[in-house]
């Protein structure tokens, strides 16, 4: 059975750092692409950033572009999101998701997700 479990949401003031983590089970983490999305209240899923399998090849959103970057670690089967000078409008629940061998940006191209973290980002 396939788990994605993302850790690392929370309360930080605008202007702070935040670092998501999503660590996979039950998929061959290698051979997935992975990317993080974000909701917030009201609004529909979007796309923040994916990353190749090898971690070679990483693409983003224009509004998280030059402030947040992903990662991986195919040891750990984990992928990361660091998240630096944060502002309101970046507050949602942050998703996690897998699929296998390219990186896509629409969320439908997605086969596997996780439960989400909150990230709130006080102004």
């Amino acid at each position: 059975q396939v788990h994605l479990v993302e850790s690392g949401g929370g309360l930080v003031q605008a202007g702070g750092s935040l670092r998501l983590s999503c660590a996979a089970s039950g998929i061959p983490f290698s051979t997935c692409a992975m990317g993080w999305f974000r909701q917030a209240p009201g609004k529909e899923r979007e796309f923040v950033a994916a990353i190749s399998r090898s971690g070679g090849s990483t693409i983003y959103a224009d509004s998280v572009k030059d402030r947040f970057t992903i990662s991986r670690d195919n040891a750990k089967n984990t992928v990361y999101l660091q998240m630096d000078s944060l502002k309101p409008e970046d507050t949602a629940v942050y998703y996690c998701a897998a699929r296998f061998i390219a990186t896509a940006q629409a969320a439908a191209n997605y086969d596997f997700w996780g439960q989400g973290t909150q990230v709130t980002v006080s102004s």
